[in-house]
């Protein structure tokens, strides 16, 4: 990323309401899988691991921000999603099977969909695919 994409990249972080913030933790985290799935279909497995991982750390934070005493039926849901998720990112950079991070991908996808159309569907950002 080139320095004035990156100034910018760090100004929308900076001036995000919190849910944008979570649009872009979603973002963040398919973009690492993809290009953690992408290495390992290239064969070039040590450039998988640190993107598979770094995915995997956004969607353990995204378990930690589910809000159970509010709704518990969907948090119990999300939560065995993302487990779910966590548990085939790392087996995917253990075993370098790209197969279980395109696992993690397929299930992860509608989620992150689902939450910015929420989030656009309140006003709050246009979504992006």
């Amino acid at each position: 990323m080139n320095p004035a994409a990156r100034r910018y990249a760090q100004a929308q972080r900076e001036t995000a309401s919190p849910e944008r913030l979570m649009v872009l933790l979603f973002e963040a985290a398919l973009r690492n899988i993809r290009t953690g799935a992408s290495a390992l279909e290239a064969g070039r497995f040590g450039e998988a691991t640190a993107p598979l991982m770094r995915a995997s750390d956004i969607v353990v934070e995204l378990h930690a921000t589910l809000d159970r005493p509010r709704a518990p039926e969907l948090c119990d849901r999300l939560a065995s999603v993302y487990r779910f998720v966590c548990q085939r990112l790392s087996a995917a950079a253990l075993s370098r099977d790209s197969k279980a991070a395109r696992e993690a991908e397929r299930v992860f996808q509608p989620i992150a969909d689902a939450f910015a159309e929420a989030v656009h569907a309140l006003g709050g950002v246009t979504p992006q695919r």
